[in-house]
């Protein structure tokens, strides 16, 4: 990668770098989330969007979008980078932070390498960019990469849910890493109100 994207990277790590806890801790596992923007929640950045979200140990949150890809390849992003061009997909837009810098959201049994933050089992967020390489060069397709990510600050999540922004449904890999991500999010709203309809308590008839 050429210098520039290498500093923008740097400085992405300096940002999201206390999210991994004390002496490099991951964040607890317990807790990740797909988000799923409501129908009625219009802010252009997260219009019918479905966001894969994991607590940290500093008590936020750190996510990316999943439904956004860009008409970017990785190869177009970093034409010097000749191990980018092994990657089929292309980009995905992750949120509005440090969207100049990328990440990578990683299938993993192991932590990929330094800076990887997990999100949940055999899932990781990986934000450091000798690591994102490392991925690129040797399993450069069992990761999705992304510029930019979304963090929330403790508590800042949960006032959001508690405004109905978001339905909060239980992650999977599967979707995450799909090639045709056109019709998640109608998808997944769907299902959120199948499932929300299911709990409500049935009344009897007299």
């Amino acid at each position: 990668m050429t210098r520039w994207s290498r500093l923008l990277a740097a400085a992405l790590l300096a940002l999201v770098a206390p999210l991994a806890g004390a002496q490099g801790q991951p964040p607890s596992t317990e807790g990740a989330v797909f988000l799923v923007a409501a129908p009625a929640f219009r802010d252009p950045e997260y219009r019918h969007t479905v966001l894969i979200a994991a607590p940290t140990a500093s008590g936020g949150h750190v996510g990316v979008i999943i439904n956004r890809p860009t008409r970017r390849s990785l190869a177009s992003l970093f034409p010097e980078h000749e191990p980018s061009k092994k990657v089929v997909e292309p980009v995905f837009f992750g949120g509005p932070f440090s969207t100049t810098a990328l990440v990578a959201v990683v299938r993993s049994d192991a932590s990929p390498g330094q800076g990887s933050l997990m999100m949940m089992s055999n899932l990781y967020l990986a934000i450091n960019v000798n690591t994102i390489d490392r991925i690129i060069e040797e399993r450069p397709n069992d990761a999705r990469y992304y510029v930019g990510y979304v963090g929330w600050r403790p508590g800042e999540l949960r006032r959001e849910i508690d405004r109905g922004l978001w339905h909060v449904m239980n992650p999977d890999v599967g979707t995450i890493f799909r090639k045709d991500t056109d019709s998640i999010w109608e998808e997944l709203v769907r299902m959120s109100r199948q499932i929300s309809a299911s709990a409500e308590p049935r009344h009897a008839v007299h």
